[in-house]
C-alpha cells in the first residue's frame, strides 16, 4: 500500500461515487447525568468513580476515574500504521492494521503484546507501537471529538446557559454539533457556525469519537473501491478537480465562513498537510470525509453546501491556493475551536 489510510467511523457522503463501510468507537451519553464515568466507563464497565468525561476548567474529556483506575483504552503509537496480528507474534498472520490516532480496547497482554478490538479488528498488537493509560488518555483527547445529535424535533441554541437567554437560532432533530464544553446545570456549548452557542442537555445526546482501524478484507474492498473511483476519473478530469476544488471550498466555507481570510486559508491548509502525509488518506474526497474529524462533513452541512453552490468567493480562493500548495500554517494537520491549547491562534480556531 503506497500509503496508509483511515477508514470512517460515520457516514457523511459518498467517496467518489463509492459508499464506504463504517466503524468506530463510539462512547454514548444520553444527558449530562450519563456523563459520569466518561470513557472508562463505556470501555471499561466494571470500573467506578470516575470523574466526569469532560473537566470545565480545563476543556479537556477525562476518561479517568478519581482513584486513577487502569483504562482499557489503547492508541497507536505511530507515525503512519501498525499491523495487528493474529497471534503475539511477527511470523503471525495480519488481521488488520490502525493507522495514526487510531484506538481500541485492551482485551489481554502479554509478553510485550497486547489483544485489542479496533472496530471490526481483533488481534495482537507489539506493545512498542501502542499507548496506554494516562498516554493514550492524552492522545485520545487530542485526536478525538465530542459531539452533541439532536434528538427531539428541534432546540433553541442561546447564548448563555440557560432559558432566559437570548435565543441565536434552532437546531433540527439529527443536526450534529461540536461539543466545546458544559456547565454544572445541564446546558453544553457548543459550536453555532462559528459562535458558541448553549443547548439543554435534555434535548441532546453525546458521543466521543475515536477512530478505529481496518481489517485486511476491508483494506481490500476499499482499494478496489479507490481504483474503481480513479478509473473514473479519467473521464473527465477537469471537471472532477474543478469538483474537488468546490468541496474543499465547501468545507472551508462550513468551518471557517465567518472567519478572515487567513483562517480560511489555514483551514484548507490542514486537509492538504493530511493528504500529502502517509497517516492520511491521499486524496481531498478521503481526508473530508475521514471518521470524526470534520464536524460538517458528519453532519452532511458539507454535502448541502456542496450542492448549493452558494460558498464564500474567498473560500474557493482559500481551496484553490491550499491546493497549489501554500499553507500559513506549516504542516499542522489538526485545528479546533481555540481553548487554550498550544498552537497557532488564527481567529476563533487554533491550528497544532
Amino acid at each position: 500500500m503506497a500509503k496508509s489510510k483511515k477508514r470512517c467511523i460515520i457516514l457523511a457522503g459518498l467517496l467518489l461515487g463509492c459508499s464506504l463501510a463504517m466503524q468506530g468507537i463510539t462512547v454514548q451519553a444520553g444527558s449530562l447525568g450519563d456523563l459520569k464515568g466518561g470513557l472508562s466507563a463505556v470501555l471499561n464497565p466494571e470500573s467506578s468513580g470516575a470523574a466526569e468525561i469532560l473537566n470545565v476548567s480545563t476543556g479537556e474529556w477525562n476518561p479517568w476515574g478519581e482513584e486513577q483506575q487502569e483504562s482499557t483504552l489503547v492508541m497507536a503509537n505511530v507515525k503512519s500504521a501498525l499491523n495487528v496480528r493474529s497471534d503475539a507474534s511477527e511470523d503471525a498472520d495480519k488481521v488488520g492494521k490502525l493507522y495514526k490516532d487510531c484506538g481500541g480496547t485492551v482485551l489481554e497482554r502479554q509478553n510485550g503484546w497486547t489483544k485489542i478490538q479496533s472496530g471490526n479488528i481483533v488481534g495482537w498488537a507489539s506493545d512498542q507501537y501502542l499507548l496506554f493509560g494516562e498516554d493514550a488518555v492524552s492522545l485520545a483527547n487530542d485526536v478525538g471529538r465530542m459531539i452533541a445529535t439532536v434528538d427531539t424535533e428541534a432546540v433553541r441554541v442561546r447564548r448563555e446557559p440557560g432559558t432566559e437567554s437570548d435565543v441565536l437560532g434552532n437546531l433540527p432533530r439529527g443536526e450534529i454539533v461540536e461539543v466545546i464544553s458544559q456547565d454544572e446545570n445541564g446546558w453544553v456549548c457548543v459550536d453555532y457556525d462559528g459562535e458558541d452557542g448553549w443547548v439543554s442537555s435534555e434535548y441532546v445526546s453525546l458521543d466521543f469519537l475515536i477512530d478505529t482501524g481496518e481489517t485486511m478484507d476491508e483494506i481490500k474492498a476499499r482499494e478496489e473501491a479507490e481504483r474503481e473511483a480513479k478509473r473514473h476519473v479519467n473521464y473527465g478530469q477537469y471537471t472532477t478537480d474543478a469538483d474537488t476544488t468546490l468541496l474543499l471550498a465547501a468545507l472551508i466555507y462550513c468551518e471557517a465562513g465567518g472567519e478572515s481570510y487567513e483562517g480560511q486559508l489555514a483551514v484548507g491548509a490542514v486537509v492538504m498537510n493530511r493528504v500529502r502525509s502517509s497517516a492520511y488518506p491521499d486524496s481531498i474526497h478521503g481526508v473530508i470525509y475521514a471518521s470524526g474529524q470534520f464536524t460538517p462533513a458528519l453532519n452532511g452541512k458539507v454535502n448541502r453546501v456542496y450542492e448549493s453552490g452558494k460558498i464564500k468567493e474567498s473560500c474557493v480562493r482559500a481551496a484553490e491556493e491550499a491546493i497549489s500548495g501554500v499553507s500559513n500554517v506549516g504542516d499542522m494537520t489538526h485545528f479546533r475551536r481555540n481553548n487554550g491549547r498550544d498552537g497557532i491562534v488564527i481567529g476563533h480556531h487554533v491550528f497544532y
